[in-house]
């Protein structure tokens, strides 16, 4: 029942990100337009609990993947993920269709204002944990929306748009 409607928001939002990408090319510096797609790691492996960095399962795998079609059609210029085996290997299959590299961030220490302001203008994809996520997207906002993620919930995707100074924010479940 869910894939009924993750294929029209997906074309809606392929179809904003498209729009938004375009206008960028128009904007002055400070009505630049900026878009973070955040989303959790896929489905861990769990057969080993005393294991703290587990590679994705097949079927996390498999998600990955489906990120990176959902995800197609959005030009990212650049692609964060905690330096957890499970969240690399979420944000690898969409970096390698964008020709990036991925790059670490440690979500205890990331700076919301200087983040906005090192990724000004720019589309981001972000990947992180079932806590780390939802604070991170926030922190971007400014107050506290978002609670933690279901543990067993790997599907969620939060967009955050910055233009000037203002902000909107959508979550897909």
């Amino acid at each position: 029942m869910k894939a009924i409607y993750l294929f029209p928001l997906t074309l809606l939002f392929m179809l904003y990100s498209s729009c938004s990408q375009e206008k960028k090319t128009e904007q002055s510096s400070e009505t630049m337009t900026s878009t973070y797609y955040f989303i959790r790691h896929a489905e861990k492996d769990r057969s080993d609990s005393s294991n703290e960095d587990p590679h994705l399962t097949e079927a996390g795998q498999a998600r990955a993947e489906h990120w990176s079609d959902v995800l197609s059609e959005v030009k990212f210029d650049a692609i964060y993920s905690t330096n957890f085996i499970r969240t690399k290997e979420t944000a690898q299959p969409t970096a390698t269709k964008n020709h990036l590299d991925i790059t670490i961030y440690n979500p205890n220490k990331i700076e919301a204002k200087s983040f906005l302001a090192e990724t000004k203008g720019k589309t981001i994809l972000i990947v992180g944990h079932s806590n780390t996520t939802p604070a991170f997207v926030n922190k971007i906002l400014g107050h506290k929306k978002y609670g933690d993620i279901d543990d067993g919930n790997n599907g969620n995707l939060y967009i955050v748009t910055v233009t000037g100074d203002v902000i909107t924010d959508a979550l897909l479940v």
